[in-house]
């Protein structure tokens, strides 16, 4: 029997009284402001339904409170801050805690149940969010201080070593991103160019590949090969794999089949210029609103999409497609980009370096995005434990 056991057998033998939010929380309300209030330089934190605070330099709160976007994509995200802050007026506060309740054990609670609460008491097939009285009549279980405070200790010493993880994993972010801008940034010296101190050749991306529109289709939950979407692409420039679609694909429609070094960027949108590379055949198509990079053997595919990410890349796609409402990528414009290619011993000593920072803060399987999701899932198995009162 462990000590948190213990307590509860000596303290509460016949089990632990249950409250609503309304009757420990003295304060249950909104903010007053738009989404669009934050300023840049403010002093104090300005919480929306975004899973981090902005900025503002205007107060309206003074306290102790969790904070709970109130719809959106991230409806029932929490945030805990004690001090001056501001909030959106669809952001809810909790403060003014009842003597009989721990903030930071309520704020564990919540975290476990509280989304799945807002789902089922939601209207059926609206889009989920909170109301005033939703929160008001939300259960919570109300065990002995000492209890609350034991529980707290073991759940923070979780969450601790999960933000010392994705601290490090915004470091090691901003690593990658310095290296791959300073190995794939050309240098020029005495008329010639060097990357890594390599000697370049430069070559317009239309000399060294070809390139492809897309299948055109419509999306469907089924079929016999995937269907790539420019929504596919991530930001890092990894494929998706939540909510993939599939298309029925003819035999006379097999040239759109994706091949291992195959490249695809998007053209269009807010998306347009976001390239992925596949590293082997891949049962799947692509959309018209793609377009598919065959390159050469002179560059490496795995060169090319470091490059697709760097800041010499996106300064030329910018120019290429201007400052129109939608920019657009099309084959003769990009074409015309123009890469710096080192012989391929030279590509692959960048590639080496660069893989490792890609693997360490992107990969899901291994690095510290695995790390953290490992720690994320025994935070809560211990969260259900402890909190199955």
């Amino acid at each position: 029997m462990n000590k948190i056991e213990k307590l509860i057998a000596e303290l509460c033998p016949d089990g632990v009284e249950w409250k609503t939010l309304g009757e420990v929380c003295g304060l249950i309300t909104t903010g007053k402001l738009n989404a669009n209030a934050m300023e840049e330089n403010g002093i104090y934190p300005f919480f929306t339904c975004d899973e981090k605070p902005y900025k503002i330099n205007s107060y309206a709160f003074d306290l102790e409170a969790i904070l709970i976007s109130g719809n959106g994509s991230k409806v029932g995200h929490l945030n805990y801050y004690k001090g001056k802050f501001n909030a959106y007026q669809r952001t809810y506060i909790l403060g003014l805690f009842s003597e009989l309740i721990r903030p930071m054990f309520l704020f564990h609670f919540l975290r476990g149940h509280l989304k799945n609460y807002i789902f089922i008491n939601s209207r059926k097939g609206s889009i989920p969010y909170i109301t005033l009285p939703m929160l008001q009549n939300f259960s919570i279980p109300l065990p002995p201080l000492s209890i609350q405070e034991e529980i707290v200790k073991i759940l923070d010493s979780f969450t601790e070593l999960e933000a010392e993880l994705e601290a490090e994993l915004e470091a090691r972010k901003k690593q990658y991103e310095y290296y791959r801008n300073k190995l794939l940034t050309p240098v020029e010296k005495g008329g010639r160019w060097y990357l890594n101190g390599v000697e370049v050749e430069w070559k317009k991306l239309g000399e060294v590949c070809e390139l492809e529109y897309g299948y055109t289709d419509i999306a469907k939950k089924e079929g016999n090969v995937r269907f790539i979407r420019i929504t596919d692409i991530d930001e890092n420039g990894k494929l998706r794999e939540i909510d993939p679609k599939y298309t029925e694909l003819k035999e006379e429609n097999k040239k759109y089949l994706l091949s291992k070094g195959d490249i695809l960027v998007a053209r269009t949108g807010a998306t347009y210029g976001k390239t992925v590379l596949f590293n082997k055949d891949y049962e799947a198509v692509y959309a018209s609103f793609l377009i598919r990079v065959k390159l050469n053997k002179t560059i490496l595919s795995s060169y090319y999409w470091h490059f697709a990410q760097s800041n010499y890349y996106w300064k030329q796609a910018k120019k290429m497609v201007g400052g129109g409402a939608q920019p657009q990528f099309n084959a003769n414009v990009l074409k015309n980009l123009q890469i710096p290619i080192p012989p391929l011993s030279g590509q692959e000593g960048i590639v080496a370096i660069l893989d490792k920072f890609d693997a360490l803060v992107n990969d899901i399987s291994q690095g510290l995005p695995a790390e953290i999701e490992a720690r994320r899932k025994q935070y809560e198995y211990y969260r259900n434990k402890l909190l199955s009162l």
